[in-house]
């Protein structure tokens, strides 16, 4: 099987443009229509899992060889961050051997490679030694709310599994990753006038900056743990001594006990003043991600595979989630396979033409030795 620089490209395009923002569901369920027709013409039994709760549907493919025996699981999404109209932006467009678009590093271009990887045994009829799941979830920008369960799922019963999020600084793959947590804060307080009756009011956004400070006091770069207030709302007017005030928070957790620790902690807050109620809700999203030995044996194998194809393979841990996160504890995982660039989720997201080629070979010969 040879892959050319020139097909991948083409068969990237028009995932690109077209567009799938995880709140434009109708729009991501018309991509993944196009997928499961394509895996269907190509012989991989295919099952549309339809959205709920305003995400768009997911598509879940199985090749026709293997049956129900644990074998290797694919995950890749097709949802971006980046808003219907930004296409109008940041047009598809390839300069100096870099293709540009929105959702092309993080992660349309990786899940294509994959797909076509997979498309490759499909229409040869040659079974790999497993048997392969591909699924391609609608919402995992926003924290996978409706197919988490689903991945959990499909990870117990899988040997390996495989993600297609984008590879990092200079194509290195991610074998390990932090936990994620979000929680959203709601200061209540009293109202008062801010001119004639100060002293009775009691000031949520006076309370919810003391709680930023502490919270942010938390992050502590030694021990990998980091904590982001991200975003602040409250008050009503200006000469209004504000009732509510509330705020999101980001945590990232480098591994399961300090993330046990920091979510006591959390829960542990509160108020500084008198006269005010703290209210907590969230708690971990994606559990830490920790480089087991099952993980480097399988980092190991990948790594002779990219020295066979004519390229060192180096991994790192990053403090991103993914859908990853959700299979460590279940089954092997190598995550950031997809194509090499930069700019997720920015107006330059970009990959590297000359990536191409070696993580298509890749992620085909690990379809194809792995047993």
């Amino acid at each position: 099987m040879t892959f050319t620089t020139d097909a991948l490209l083409a068969s990237i395009r028009p995932w690109v443009e077209h567009e799938t923002p995880t709140d434009a569901p109708d729009a991501v369920s018309a991509l993944m229509a196009k997928v499961a027709a394509e895996a269907g013409e190509a012989g991989a039994h295919v099952e549309i899992i339809p959205g709920r709760d305003g995400m768009g549907d997911h598509v879940l493919l199985r090749s026709p060889w293997g049956g129900d025996a644990p074998g290797i699981l694919v995950l890749s999404h097709l949802d971006t961050v980046h808003p219907m109209g930004m296409l109008a932006r940041m047009p598809f467009r390839v300069q100096d051997g870099i293709a540009y678009g929105p959702g092309i590093y993080d992660m349309k271009a990786g899940a294509r490679l994959a797909f076509e990887a997979f498309l490759s045994f499909l229409r040869a009829g040659t079974p790999t030694p497993l048997p392969i799941t591909y699924l391609f979830n609608a919402d995992e920008e926003v924290g996978s709310p409706t197919s988490k369960d689903l991945i959990r799922d499909l990870g117990g019963k899988a040997r390996y599994v495989l993600v297609t999020e984008p590879a990092r600084e200079g194509g290195k793959i991610v074998t390990a990753r932090k936990g994620a947590a979000r929680f959203d804060l709601v200061v209540k307080g009293r109202a008062a006038h801010s001119g004639s009756r100060h002293q009775d009011g009691r000031s949520a956004i006076g309370e919810l900056a003391r709680q930023i400070i502490d919270l942010h006091a938390m992050t502590d770069y030694e021990r990998g743990v980091t904590v982001n207030v991200g975003v602040v709302a409250g008050g009503t007017r200006a000469n209004v001594v504000a009732e509510e005030a509330r705020a999101a928070v980001d945590m990232r957790l480098p591994t399961p006990a300090i993330a046990e620790e920091m979510l006591a902690r959390m829960q542990a807050l509160r108020p500084h003043g008198p006269d005010v109620t703290l209210m907590l809700t969230g708690g971990l999203n994606r559990p830490p991600y920790e480089k087991t030995p099952a993980i480097a044996a399988l980092f190991d194998h990948a790594k002779a595979l990219a020295a066979e194809i004519g390229f060192e393979l180096q991994d790192l841990k990053t403090g991103g989630g993914s859908d990853g996160n959700f299979c460590a504890d279940l089954a092997p995982v190598l995550d950031g396979l997809g194509a090499d660039g930069k700019g997720g989720h920015t107006d330059f997201e970009q990959i590297y033409l000359e990536s191409l080629v070696p993580r298509a070979l890749l992620l085909r010969r690990l379809m194809e030795t792995l047993n």
